[in-house]
């Protein structure tokens, strides 16, 4: 299972930050790509040409490295995870102009996903989630004024307005009856007052196969992490070279890049200043 082992340590206390480290995965949605679908508008012509060759069984062997989780959403609602990694695609062609899921194959739609966490947050007033929109592929402006409206028709009063992060604790946030925070790497949310912009929510990406180096990486990160007033992410993520998906092409990413290697790093990647939180997987 490509979900990170670290435990939640979430404050409970009226001024205390809402998060000091949080748990999050990685492609949040993989569990649901779909082998039948279009390959995404995202992926190099490499990629279009093998799928366009060897059709299904290219899709098939694509998924086995694609889908970085096991869970669906409510699974991992339940297993702990508070933060959503959400990469967002239109389908080419597409007469109804509808959203997806996307890494290089397409997932759920987006509204089904939407709302699937707020029937979890419904039934569980008191907890809060932290949707980051970090990739949009193949969308104008009439599609992230879609994507807008499907989150204001979803989550209503329940999102929380964009307010200097170490304002927003548990305390708040249970008081105001807010219980969803919107990360939009977009300049879009610069219009919208739920939109926390993208670069309040920093991501820095190893993009290594080899643990010491990500675990480096990640030490390096945290002396020199984000402005303070913002949240952040240590990404746990060990990232396959062209040379590894070939080496394990049948194999996929599960067993070539193995949970083993990414649950020794330790869950201590903050302190009393930090809002931080913790994704491991593999992309």
């Amino acid at each position: 299972m490509v979900l990170h082992k670290c435990s939640v340590l979430r404050k409970r206390t009226g001024e205390e930050s809402v998060v000091s480290v949080g748990t999050g995965s990685h492609d949040s949605f993989s569990f649901y790509i779909d082998e039948a679908s279009p390959v995404g508008p995202e992926q190099p012509e490499t990629v279009q040409n093998f799928v366009s060759v060897f059709g299904t069984v290219a899709k098939k062997l694509m998924r086995k490295w694609l889908a970085t989780q096991t869970m669906n959403f409510t699974s991992q609602l339940e297993a702990g995870i508070r933060y959503f990694d959400l990469r967002i695609s239109t389908k080419p062609r597409d007469p109804d102009n509808e959203l997806y899921f996307a890494h290089g194959l397409f997932s759920a739609k987006v509204k089904e996903g939407l709302e699937e966490i707020n029937g979890f947050l419904t039934d569980h007033p008191k907890e809060a989630v932290f949707l980051d929109f970090n990739h949009f592929y193949g969308m104008q402006k009439y599609h992230h004024e879609k994507l807008v409206q499907m989150l204001k028709d979803t989550y209503g009063n329940k999102m929380c307005p964009a307010i200097f992060a170490h304002e927003v604790s548990l305390q708040y946030l249970w008081e105001k009856e807010h219980q969803v925070l919107v990360f939009y790497h977009s300049p879009v949310a610069l219009e919208v007052p739920f939109l926390w912009p993208g670069q309040m929510m920093p991501a820095p990406w190893a993009n290594t196969t080899d643990p010491e180096k990500l675990i480096q990486f990640l030490q390096a990160s945290i002396t020199e992490r984000r402005k303070k007033g913002s949240f952040f992410i240590s990404q746990v993520v060990l990232t396959p070279k062209a040379s590894t998906v070939v080496k394990g092409v049948a194999s996929g990413l599960r067993e070539t890049i193995t949970e083993s290697e990414i649950t020794n790093f330790s869950s201590d990647t903050g302190d009393k200043d930090d809002i931080s939180f913790v994704v491991s997987g593999a992309e």
